[in-house]
């Protein structure tokens, strides 16, 4: 027996009751028949049995436009612009040729035209229809989506009408409807409605239905969370909330199970695809809706993750392309069928050098 001043003997892992055997050849081996590096043992193997797989038709790209005749840079969104007319055709040309088809128009519209009403959010000649038709014109085979929302036409800065401090719910529904109907007559593919109003999905679909649009599909900002990472989204569009904030009518980020709530609503009210949104953060919400529905499932990377990631990576703190592309792929793992993202050309750009995912 070792004294007390003296070490004990270090363990022998090949002992009795040691974990280590050892094999035919004399070298080392623990004894078990499952080994799960087996499958991720060369580059081949891995991409092989890849569960989640991103591809450039997975993604929307949202794009800003505004009536001005040249680019404004978004200094909180560094790398995104508010596009002329003509630069957002350009912009449609460039991330067609990598495979992404599919854009999100969001207007900056000039206060003088902004209103409690939003009266100019139905207007035929207003900017959002006159740019789905010019994409659409030049671009059949591009697939364009329109928010629909009164707060970048509101004087209020809120997703709906105001009165006395508060937002009221029908009498915006009855908007929502007119500047949905507005958006299918100048040719959006798919409109999306994120005002988080009860009911409007249900009045949207009528609407569009009764005016013979039975193709235009409606993505329903299913989960959409009071969020504090939309503020450079806000800035872009110059539409920060007038007054208070919009808690009593977006989610509350303490509450799962409520988005499950508003599932079951959109899907009986006749949505097409269901959106959560933001979306690193939500997750696990995105993973609750895939399990509720056979829907297909939007998430939205949002203009504060993007702005995180871009920050990051101009200070060298993070890989850009690595980084990015293992979000994207965190979002197809959790449930995601389509992403929108502000990264979509550069990840679509990056697929394409690649051929598989870059982290």
């Amino acid at each position: 027996h070792a004294s007390a001043d003296t070490p004990p003997p270090p363990h022998d892992p090949y002992c009795e009751s040691g974990p280590l055997l050892r094999n035919n050849k004399g070298e080392p081996w623990v004894a078990q028949r499952n080994r799960p590096r087996r499958n991720r043992k060369s580059a081949v193997i891995r991409r092989m049995v890849q569960e989640a797989i991103v591809r450039p038709s997975n993604f929307i790209y949202p794009l800003f436009i505004h009536e001005g005749e040249s680019d404004e840079a978004i200094a909180s969104m560094p790398g995104c612009s508010r596009l002329s007319a003509g630069s957002v055709l350009k912009e449609v040309e460039d991330a067609m040729q990598y495979g992404v088809k599919t854009f999100i128009l969001f207007p900056k519209i000039p206060d003088q035209l902004k209103s409690n009403y939003a009266d100019e959010c139905y207007n035929p000649e207003g900017l959002v229809p006159r740019t789905v038709r010019a994409i659409k014109d030049k671009f059949p085979e591009a697939m364009v989506c329109t928010d629909i929302a009164l707060d970048p036409y509101s004087d209020q800065g809120h997703d709906g009408v105001v009165e006395n401090g508060q937002i009221l719910n029908d009498h915006t529904i009855a908007q929502l409807c007119k500047q949905a109907a507005c958006q299918a007559r100048a040719g959006s593919d798919v409109v999306a409605p994120s005002d988080m109003m009860d009911g409007r999905v249900g009045a949207i679909r009528d609407a569009l239905d009764s005016e013979g649009h039975i193709t235009t599909s409606i993505m329903a900002y299913t989960a959409k969370y009071a969020s504090a990472f939309y503020g450079p989204f806000r800035d872009a569009l110059d539409s920060h909330p007038g007054f208070g904030d919009k808690k009593t009518y977006q989610q509350d980020p303490a509450n799962g199970r409520e988005a499950l709530i508003e599932t079951a609503l959109d899907v009986s009210e006749g949505a097409d695809i269901l959106m959560v949104k933001p979306g690193m953060p939500y997750l696990d919400v995105v993973l609750r809706l895939r399990a509720a529905t056979d829907l297909p499932v939007a998430v939205y990377h949002v203009s504060g993750e993007y702005a995180m990631l871009r920050a990051a990576s101009e200070r060298g703190w993070l890989d850009e392309k690595k980084s990015v592309m293992e979000a994207m792929t965190c979002f197809k793992r959790a449930g995601a069928d389509i992403i929108l993202t502000y990264f979509a050309k550069n990840c679509a750009k990056w697929i394409a050098q690649d051929g598989e995912p870059c982290y």
